[in-house]
């Protein structure tokens, strides 16, 4: 009976043993190994505050503010702190509905009863100062400053872009960003991201009861202060580029200028633009949604992303082709046989100057003709495949069929079509030059983007080099700008320098002398060099024009696109152009007449338009 009576004693003192071992075990892996009970605690009494850093400023080439920051507020809740809530008052301050309230609050939830989330936006500093002398009243909510971009001139819609809330997908993508953040959706916002968003911080205030802060945590002593972002200034003219955008306002197409020594962006317009202080602040997703429903496509990037036939202003560059080639020379005379290929009246050009200035179609068929139908010394005959072979190559070095390494997003190539690609259109070798020509004329399958045609004009106004256009010269502060290398490199063609003497020449005659398609670009006193186009799309014909001026020494470089203006390039986009090149030059207009018919113009085709059947055109 004793040995029974000890035996029970040291099992039941074995369970009591073996319990208190368990609780042991367990507080301490509650309290050493894992944190997560002392983060629920200290999340009653701690509120971690997420430091929004002052994005980066934006200036242009001379020194005036493109970009700036404003300080708003977002209102936060914490939904297991939330207790003896008046919702009316809430719902009145904030100015939302009941129902409105219920449903942010279940969303709240459903990302997490203990982390906060955003309850209302983006709240200016007049509209939060009403809900800030009661924000006391409202436990599990508090106030988070952050900034909002300004444009103050409302201008450079496509060049600045604008910011976004991070989705999931880039959260997944990139772990810097947590739900509630704000990265560049598109432009330089999007581009320069890395540089202009800066570093967030982090501050742990204490918080009573009554939902008031009560100071810093242990003085602020595990406090990280964000740090700001890079500035950036770029190559953009601001009163170029509120003139440019004065003329295209009512009118769809592209305007790119270049510094031609530098590469350097002076204007960029796509048009129509919009007011980049739509996409700010609590109206953003609406004023999207219309944008993006709207037939004319405010938010395409024409200047990048639309890939036009280039018509007539591709001849200069048939030419240089053909002269390196050697398939033509100089002097090289067609006659302007209308059976090939239509044109308007005018001379026989009897050298390539000639064909420029008069943009002679059968002259660039035979230009054309010659290149294509080359003699393959391998096979021992003439080779289509291998002529155009030759021409896509050329056609590469002049920076056409590739996308111009520019400092925006989602820039195109355009096209240049290859013997790949007729392959696959013909189902083989059933192709010659007679299936292609149109080509030569830069139509057919010839595909360029604006930047791409501002661009040559830019070689041709160097005589054969440039250097990648880009937006952005320096970044950095103030006592410390930084350049990137990639922006000061040149790149030669190697065509050479007297032959992009003719091409010159040939530019100057089509604005200054007799028989030129561009008499209406002329300006007093300056010299600009230009090529007209008529291109084709769908419904009305679009306007083409490039230059650059003055002819030597030569300043600014000029593309313009207006899309589906009847009267082909020396109508529109000439004038268009001369007007822009007069402005920078010359700091003013001096042709006030012609500056008001042209901002007042409005040539467009009406939307919707026919659909698109290719046929032949001259200037």
């Amino acid at each position: 009976m004793k040995n029974t009576l000890s035996s029970r004693r040291f099992i039941i003192m074995g369970i009591f043993i073996t319990v208190g071992i368990i609780y042991i075990i367990r507080l301490l892996f509650l309290q050493v190994f894992d944190d997560s009970y002392a983060q629920l605690a200290n999340r009653n009494a701690l509120r971690f505050v997420t430091q929004y850093p002052a994005r980066g400023l934006v200036y242009d080439r001379n020194g005036e503010l493109l970009v700036y920051n404003e300080l708003v507020y977002d209102l936060m809740v914490i939904p297991r702190q939330v207790k003896d809530l008046d919702t009316a008052l809430l719902c009145e301050l904030v100015g939302i509905t009941k129902e409105q309230f219920l449903t942010r609050m279940q969303k709240a939830k459903a990302y997490s009863s203990y982390a906060p989330s955003s309850f209302e936006k983006q709240i200016s500093k007049e509209d939060f100062g009403a809900i800030q002398e009661k924000l006391y009243k409202f436990s599990g909510f508090y106030a988070q400053s952050r900034t909002l971009r300004y444009y103050p001139h409302a201008v450079g819609s496509h060049v600045l872009g604008y910011v976004g809330e991070v989705d999931e997908n880039m959260i997944k993508k990139n772990p810097y960003y947590k739900k509630g953040d704000y990265i560049g959706m598109s432009g330089l916002e999007k581009y320069y991201e890395d540089l202009l968003r800066g570093t967030k911080g982090s501050k742990i205030t204490l918080v009573d009861v009554h939902n008031r802060e009560k100071g810093s945590f242990q003085n602020g002593k595990y406090d990280t202060a964000s740090i700001a972002g890079h500035n950036l200034y770029s190559s953009i003219d601001l009163e170029l580029q509120k003139y440019a955008e004065q003329i295209m306002a009512n009118k769809r197409g592209s305007i790119v200028a270049i510094e031609p020594s530098t590469g350097e962006i002076l204007c960029f317009v796509s048009a129509p633009f919009y007011d980049p202080n739509l996409l700010v602040g609590r109206v953003r997703g609406n004023n999207y949604m219309n944008l993006l429903n709207d037939i004319a496509k405010p938010l395409f990037n024409r200047a990048l992303m639309a890939q036009y036939p280039p018509g007539s202003i591709f001849k200069v560059a048939q030419a240089m082709a053909a002269l390196d080639m050697g398939v033509v020379s100089p002097n090289t005379s067609f006659p302007c046989d209308r059976s090939l290929v239509g044109c308007h009246n005018h001379p026989t050009a009897s050298n390539v100057r000639d064909a420029i200035k008069m943009s002679c179609n059968p002259y660039f068929y035979r230009l054309y003709q010659r290149i294509i139908q080359q003699r393959n010394d391998t096979k021992g005959k003439i080779d289509s495949k291998y002529g155009l072979s030759l021409w896509d190559d050329a056609m590469y070095k002049l920076g056409f069929g590739q996308k111009l390494e520019i400092d925006l997003p989602n820039v195109k190539a355009g096209a240049i079509p290859d013997t790949s690609y007729y392959r696959r259109i013909y189902k083989g070798d059933g192709w010659n030059f007679y299936t292609i020509y149109s080509n030569s004329i830069g139509q057919g399958e010839v595909e360029v983007v604006p930047l791409q045609m501002a661009n040559f004009a830019a070689i041709v106004a160097n005589r054969g080099w440039y250097i990648t256009p880009h937006l952005v010269r320096y970044f950095g502060d103030e006592n410390s700008k930084k350049r990137n290398t990639k922006y000061t490199q040149r790149h030669y063609s190697t065509i050479a320098k007297e032959y992009w003497d003719i091409a010159v020449e040939g530019m100057w005659a089509v604005v200054h002398e007799a028989g030129g398609t561009a008499r209406r670009a002329r300006i007093d006193d300056i010299a600009v060099c230009g090529k007209t186009g008529t291109a084709q799309n769908i419904g009305a014909d679009h306007s083409v024009f490039i230059c650059f001026a003055p002819k030597d020494n030569p300043q600014i470089a000029v593309s313009v696109y207006v899309e589906n203006a009847a009267g082909g390039g020396g109508t529109w986009a000439a004038p268009i152009a001369s007007l822009i090149c007069e402005k920078y030059i010359r700091k003013e207009v001096l042709r006030k007449d012609m500056e008001e018919t042209y901002i007042n113009a409005a040539p467009c085709q009406s939307l919707p338009l026919r659909r698109y059947v290719q046929k032949s055109s001259s200037d």
